[in-house]
């Protein structure tokens, strides 16, 4: 019997020495398996931002006669950064992009918060209503930039209401006028961006414990007690993400603006993605616009991290 054992312990001695080897052969059998796909997923993500840092430090344009591979022969260092600091139109751009980003956001985030809210717990019709919030974002940017340009025009439906709750004509010049084009952008921008961020909210809502707050009902806690101190600080990572995206997507606002204004009047709702867009299809300086795409690029990531920090963070900390 002492036999039998010694010998089974053997053979479970030795399989058990001979797993690693097989996990480190399977580990390698798929490294060299997904290499080719690495390869390839290195080159369409590193190249293109390769070439526009190279192109950054040139004069390089369509019409300069040369190919790209040969703009080193127009190299100005970083001529291109210099200039992007001493740019007005760009910093105007950049400041008109960051008042969109500080109205639209929290604008979307708190909208979207209150109607996820209200579709957490169930009500007659759920399902309609649930369809019909849904609706904007499934709407091409630019389709809805045509539905709003209509809505904003003299003649227009907002200008009809207006007039019937007034009860005297109204024939408001919306996309005519600076400051009036740029509420009419960020009204588009909330209507259509909102419900991404209820569909988030409502996402991280739904996974909050139950017991929890049936526990926090019991002792007494109202619900907005019960909201403050077991739903948002277990909704932390979601509200990251949430604000993260719609942060990042909304500093790159173009189809509906572009659509609803072009930038105007003048320059007054040019953000710094119809800004670029005018310089590389207008000035056709691509040098320059690869400078600034490159530094926009920069800003983001910086965001992404800070995003991806504090979500480590929330994790951490106990809720």
């Amino acid at each position: 019997m002492s036999a039998v054992t010694a010998t089974i312990s053997e053979d479970e001695m030795g399989a058990a020495r001979g797993r690693p080897a097989l996990r480190d052969e399977g580990t390698r059998l798929g490294f060299r398996l997904t290499l080719p796909a690495q390869i390839l997923v290195l080159f369409i993500s590193a190249f293109p931002l390769l070439m526009q840092l190279y192109i950054s430090v040139t004069d390089w344009s369509p019409l300069s006669g040369l190919g790209w591979w040969n703009a080193w022969e127009m190299w100005n260092s970083f001529a291109n950064y210099t200039d992007l600091a001493a740019d007005a139109r760009f910093w105007s751009a950049l400041k008109r992009t960051v008042i969109v980003m500080i109205v639209c956001v929290p604008a979307e985030f708190l909208l979207g918060l209150a109607l996820a809210t209200l579709f957490a717990d169930d009500f007659p019709g759920k399902r309609i209503f649930y369809s019909i919030l849904l609706m904007p974002m499934m709407v091409v940017p630019a389709v809805a930039g045509y539905m709003f340009f209509m809505l904003f025009q003299s003649g227009g439906p907002v200008n009809d209401i207006l007039s019937v709750i007034s009860g005297t004509r109204v024939t408001i010049a919306w996309l005519s006028d600076p400051t009036l084009a740029l509420i009419a952008v960020m009204i588009a921008d909330i209507w259509q961006w909102t419900p991404l961020m209820f569909l988030i909210l409502l996402a991280g809502l739904v996974g909050v414990p139950e017991d929890q707050i049936k526990a926090a009902t019991l002792l007494g806690a109202n619900p907005w007690q019960r909201f403050i101190t077991i739903v948002l600080p277990k909704m932390k990572t979601i509200i990251i993400i949430a604000l993260a995206i719609r942060v990042i997507e909304n500093f790159k606002i173009f189809d509906t603006l572009y659509i609803m204004t072009g930038g105007g009047p003048g320059v007054a709702t040019e953000t710094i993605s119809v800004y670029i867009y005018k310089v590389t299809t207008q000035d056709l300086i691509w040098g320059y616009v690869a400078a600034i795409a490159l530094a926009i690029l920069v800003v983001l990531s910086i965001v992404a991290v800070f995003a991806m920090k504090r979500m480590a963070r929330a994790r951490q900390v106990p809720a």
